[in-house]
């Protein structure tokens, strides 16, 4: 199970996202990556930013989108305590 945060630096919904996920998934006892759009189009990946740039943040679970502008925390338990 893979869950993944895109962000943008300086974005304060990121950050509360951030957050939240940090505190959820250390409830499950995993981790999460976290990755930068505007970092990664720098690095030679336009297309993450082109696809997820203007919902920020955006919650991946195993690559598929979970949720976007926040954490919804409900349903990303459910579906943790579903994988686990």
């Amino acid at each position: 199970m893979k869950v993944e945060l895109l962000t943008r630096e300086g974005c304060h919904m990121c950050a509360t996202a951030r957050t939240e996920l940090a505190r959820i998934c250390g409830d499950f006892g995993i981790g999460f990556t976290e990755v930068d759009v505007d970092r990664a189009a720098a690095d030679g990946n336009p297309e993450v930013r082109a696809e997820y740039g203007d919902r920020l943040p955006v919650v991946l679970l195993d690559g598929i989108e979970h949720s976007y502008w926040e954490v919804d925390e409900p349903r990303l338990r459910a579906d943790l305590a579903g994988r686990a």
